[in-house]
């Protein structure tokens, strides 16, 4: 993984909008980039496979946007992003990192899950969807200090 660049918003809008029923735009990335959030691309033959980007906030971050191309899902793809953006947020100096997803959405719950999240409460409607809105289930996880290595339970995205 590296740093995600302007060059790259193409190519992530482009998985963006192919994995996400309610995408973000253009100058959504745009402005994480800008804003000097944590933004991160998977690349593998030149070819952008995923992304990631992270919003530090004093001590304590929220990962707002995480995709992995559609021919690229459940392969662990999401899983090491995942732990990229953890790492990262550790050696910030980071005491948890937050995050909201779908209700429905059960593979990244239990990705989230397995990772060390926890649901600490609900947003009710906070999604859009066919039929109106959809719940958020808020989660946290609470960091190691740097030097503890993450749990690596489980395999796949």
């Amino acid at each position: 993984m590296r740093a995600m660049t302007l060059n790259d918003v193409d190519a992530v809008l482009g998985i963006e909008l192919a994995v996400q029923v309610y995408p973000w735009t253009r100058g959504n990335f745009i402005d994480a980039l800008s804003h000097g959030y944590v933004c991160r691309v998977d690349e593998d033959g030149g070819e952008t496979r995923g992304y990631a980007v992270l919003m530090p906030v004093l001590d304590e971050a929220e990962l707002l946007n995480i995709g992995v191309a559609a021919g690229q899902q459940r392969k662990g793809l999401g899983r090491a992003m995942l732990h990229e953006m953890l790492d990262v947020a550790r050696e910030k100096n980071m005491r948890r990192v937050f995050l909201e997803v779908r209700s429905s959405n059960a593979a990244a719950l239990a990705l989230y899950r397995s990772t060390g999240f926890g649901e600490i409460g609900v947003r009710r409607g906070y999604y859009q969807n066919a039929s109106g809105s959809e719940d958020a289930v808020t989660m946290a996880c609470e960091l190691p200090s740097p030097l503890t290595p993450l749990p690596q339970v489980g395999e796949g995205n």
